[in-house]
């Protein structure tokens, strides 16, 4: 969408920042999250995400951007309908990219499941809900076709190959995890 476009979408300030805030997820810096995002924000989306993604603020959400490129490359948000209402600002979208990295779901500050990547495509709708704050992002959550990007991805119904790689990542990422905490509690014990 062109610049122009999008400001004739929108047409109001919040607007402009909520679709801002899905553009720099996908090709944006920390400087760009720093910008736009409360110290206080809060990603209500971030409980199946990495540790890091929950911790409030441009940090936060900068780890959420991570960790969705670390699994799609070619991740874009085309905006369709953006609604403002007081300090709450809807967009509905299509996200779309490409599954070239392992996605990797988190429980509890555990890994969950390993998604291995595919290479296809993927293009599914989400609504996003944003409030705002002094002009900043300070509450975010979604609405988002998640079977259906599992469906586009391969992932479900799963092939008995795509379980096998499945079952192998998912521990190879279990085993990396419990390295890099064992590595960091030396650190901080001094060892």
């Amino acid at each position: 969408m062109t610049d122009q476009a999008h400001a004739d979408l929108t047409g109001s300030r919040l607007a402009d920042r909520a679709v801002a805030s899905l553009h720099a997820m996908a090709t944006g810096t920390l400087a760009d999250q720093e910008r736009l995002v409360h110290p206080e924000a809060v990603n209500r989306e971030a409980v199946d995400e990495p540790p890091a993604c929950a911790t409030p603020g441009p940090a936060g959400f900068w780890a959420t951007a991570q960790w969705l490129r670390t699994a799609f490359s070619d991740l874009s948000f085309d905006i369709h309908v953006v609604v403002e209402d007081g300090d709450l600002v809807v967009v509905h979208n299509t996200m779309s990219g490409r599954h070239t990295g392992d996605f990797v779901t988190w429980r509890d500050g555990a890994v969950g499941v390993v998604m291995p990547p595919t290479g296809r495509g993927f293009a599914v709708t989400q609504t996003h809900w944003i409030r705002f704050r002094d002009g900043l992002v300070v509450e975010h959550w979604a609405n988002r076709d998640d079977f259906g990007m599992a469906q586009q991805l391969g992932w479900a119904p799963p092939s008995p190959a795509f379980l096998f790689r499945q079952v192998r990542a998912t521990r190879a990422a279990r085993r990396r995890l419990a390295r890099e905490q064992a590595a960091q509690r030396r650190r901080e014990g001094g060892e």
